[in-house]
C-alpha cells in the first residue's frame, strides 16, 4: 500500500523530523542493550569465575590435607616398622637366651638321671669330647633372698 504523499511542507518536516527522532531512539536504545549485555557478560564472567576460585582453593585445601594424611601414614608406618623390628630383636634375644638355657639344664639333667651324657662329635670328626659349657652358679647371697624363711610362709 502506497503512502500518501502530503502536500504541506510542515507536515512533510514534522515526519523526516519524526523519522529521525525514531532512528536517534533506536540506536540509544540499542547502545543502552549493547551497554546492558557487556555489563551481564562481566557479571556472567564474574560468576563462572568465583566457583572457580572456590574450586582452586577447595582443591588446594584437599591437596594440602592428602598431604598431611600421606605424612601421618607414612610416619605411623616407620613407627610400626621399627617397633616391629625391635619386638623381633627382643624375641631374638630371649630365643637365644632359652636355647642356652635349656642346653646347660638337658646337661645338668642328663647329670641328675645318672646316664652319662654322650658327647658331641667335634667339627674335625675326631673322637675328642668338644668343649663343655661350664654353668654358672648364682651368688648364695641372692640364692638365700629368693628362698623362703621357712616353709610355712611358701603355702
Amino acid at each position: 500500500m502506497a503512502s500518501r504523499k502530503t502536500k504541506s511542507p510542515e507536515l512533510a518536516a514534522a515526519a523526516g523530523n519524526i523519522a529521525a527522532a525514531a532512528q536517534h531512539v533506536r540506536q540509544a536504545v540499542n547502545q543502552k542493550v549493547d551497554k546492558i549485555e557487556a555489563t551481564v557478560s562481566a557479571e556472567i564472567a564474574k560468576a563462572k569465575q568465583a566457583p572457580q576460585a572456590k574450586r582452586g582453593r577447595a582443591k588446594r585445601r584437599f591437596d594440602a590435607m592428602l598431604e598431611k594424611a600421606e605424612a601421618r601414614l607414612d610416619k605411623a608406618t616407620r613407627k610400626a616398622r621399627k617397633s616391629l623390628e625391635k619386638a623381633m630383636r627382643e624375641a631374638e634375644a630371649k630365643l637365644n637366651a632359652a636355647k642356652k638355657a635349656s642346653g646347660t639344664r638337658l646337661g645338668e639333667i642328663g647329670k641328675a638321671i645318672g646316664g652319662p651324657a654322650k658327647a658331641p662329635v667335634n667339627a674335625l670328626g675326631s673322637g675328642a669330647p668338644a668343649k663343655k659349657s661350664v654353668a654358672r652358679k648364682a651368688p648364695a647371697r641372692k640364692a638365700a633372698a629368693k628362698a623362703p624363711a621357712s616353709p610355712d610362709e611358701s603355702a
